[in-house]
């Protein structure tokens, strides 16, 4: 098999954060598959169609951190008292999230407008309200909580370096952890903020960060930009209000 967990690891360390910057993933990973496929294709001519797909799309490993991202944050759901939001998903009209303490229930809310670096030929009013289910990459503490180590990727949403680790710095605020697996070079190896506290969301004003990709509002016209999104405030608000009247309301 292939250690997911320990190419997102040194992904981090090449200037990757696993959710809009993916470069070092996915070619670390290229390199992990590429002896495989060659044992295992039945005929060797088809390979460099599948190397030229993967090789063309920077983003390929995302489609996997994805994956080993929920298999993480679903390990750490339904554990009776916990306040760690174990899921965060937008559909482009709603956002929703679940914390590990109260089952399958979701708290829902209407989803933000992401504030983008548009591509050329596109303005603000093609932007559609946040979508996707990448947000498990800043559920599991990377992405958007780990911009510090990808300082590069704000020439793909915007802002500075100085931007990218001051959110990091922020996210520490409203986590449970430092992860002992996911570092950042750039903060002498801290790990990453991890482990979204939804009672420490709502005492801050903090919500989480997300390094998101903005769709058209029209169907069918694609990715329109990069950027930044808040997730919003209400969502977490009501998680937080159902958390005490089960917990801690006598």
């Amino acid at each position: 098999g292939i250690d997911l967990k320990n190419i997102m690891a040194q992904a981090l360390h090449m200037g990757d954060e696993m959710h809009n910057r993916n470069k070092a993933g996915t070619s670390l990973f290229f390199r992990a598959i590429t002896p495989f496929l060659i044992e295992a294709a039945p005929n060797i001519g088809d390979l460099p169609d599948i190397f030229r797909f993967i090789d063309k799309n920077d983003h390929f490993f995302l489609n996997l951190a994805m994956a080993a991202a929920k298999a993480s944050t679903e390990a750490a759901h339904g554990v009776e008292g916990s306040s760690l939001v174990t899921t965060m998903a937008r559909n482009g009209t709603e956002m929703g999230i679940r914390i590990s303490g109260l089952g399958d229930q979701w708290f829902t809310c209407e989803a933000a407008l992401p504030d983008v670096l548009l591509f050329p030929g596109f303005t603000k009013d093609d932007v559609n309200r946040d979508i996707g289910d990448s947000a498990i990459m800043e559920t599991l503490g990377i992405g958007g909580f780990a911009l510090a180590a990808a300082p590069a990727i704000v020439q793909f949403i915007g802002g500075t370096p100085e931007d990218a680790a001051k959110y990091t710095f922020e996210m520490y605020e409203i986590t449970m952890v430092e992860n002992n697996t996911y570092t950042i070079p750039s903060l002498n190896f801290r790990g990453s903020p991890t482990g979204i506290d939804v009672i420490k969301v709502v005492e801050t004003g903090i919500t989480p960060v997300l390094d998101t990709g903005a769709a058209h509002r029209e169907p069918g016209k694609g990715q329109v930009g990069a950027g930044i999104v808040r997730m919003p405030a209400e969502a977490f608000n009501k998680a937080a209000a159902a958390f005490v009247d089960r917990y801690l309301e006598e």
